[in-house]
């Protein structure tokens, strides 16, 4: 059974991934006053956070068009696909899994539109791993199993440098009643299962910087790590060369979508990282 695979650009995946596995990435949509960019098209990642913070008002996100999934399921079905798995963020985060579950409902059972519960490579490895199961002609039911497999281990977790994003976003409710000092300090989260927690803060980023490598140590071993970061890439290669991990897949270093960075802000740190089962 040839199975084709769909993601968004929430996934982060790297170019080279999307070539070797033939992935069709539908962007998101990232608005900046009364212009409209395609993620990835017309604005850079390191343009966008060098021009976030002197904005004079906030970008939004949009989900893209029920169209454009439709087009890229067409587009697989056409060209030999039987079946599609179509992988997107949480449902409660953001309005892409509902674009896509619509798109879908005309193609019947030949697409299924997962929730991955994550962003960024949280569920860019969900995908990852159900390329890689699909290019040894695993089953449908294998690809399922290793993809909930994935989802339910993944961990990501972040350094902001300010907490004015998150809250100014409005996506988080806890963020919106952030106020005063508190914003001051540097805030470390979790995405898990859609959910974003705030599991502490730091006075310095070095202090937050630690927390993270307490985090990715206690949740070891890994069979694979992601160091993300919104336009700290000195920052994110120091990190990595310190974690010095052991790792059967090469790590990766990852700067991460504006469609997210919008709600996260410049100079954030973060990982996802996938434990040994």
């Amino acid at each position: 059974m040839k199975i084709g695979l769909v993601t968004d650009s929430t996934s982060d995946l790297p170019g080279s991934i999307i070539d070797r596995h033939s992935i069709e990435v539908v962007p998101a949509i990232l608005n900046l006053g009364e212009t409209s960019f395609k993620d990835g098209e017309g604005l850079t990642r390191e343009e966008f956070y060098e021009r976030l913070p002197g904005l004079t008002s906030s970008p939004t996100t949009s989900a893209p068009s029920v169209g454009s999934f439709q087009e890229r399921y067409e587009k697989l079905l056409t060209g030999g696909a039987e079946v599609i798995l179509s992988i997107h963020p949480p449902e409660v985060l953001s309005g892409i899994f509902n674009a896509a579950r619509l798109a879908a409902e005309s193609f019947g059972e030949r697409v299924h539109v997962l929730d991955s519960g994550q962003l960024s490579l949280g569920l860019g490895y969900q995908v990852i791993i159900a390329a890689e199961a699909v290019g040894r002609e695993a089953v449908l039911g294998e690809i399922l199993e290793l993809v909930m497999s994935v989802k339910q281990r993944v961990r990501v977790m972040a350094l902001l440098d300010t907490m004015e994003y998150l809250r100014r976003s409005g996506r988080v409710s806890w963020a919106k009643a952030m106020v005063g000092g508190l914003l001051n300090l540097k805030p470390l989260i979790e995405l898990r299962f859609g959910m974003v927690k705030r599991i502490g803060q730091a006075r310095t980023r070095a202090q937050g910087i630690q927390r993270l490598i307490e985090s990715i140590n206690k949740w070891g071993p890994h069979e694979r790590m992601a160091i993300l970061h919104t336009n700290a890439e000195i920052t994110a290669r120091q990190f990595l060369e310190d974690l010095n991990p052991n790792l059967s897949h090469p790590a990766l270093i990852v700067n991460v979508t504006t469609v997210i960075g919008t709600h996260v802000g410049p100079n954030g740190l973060g990982f996802a990282v996938v434990p040994v089962l």
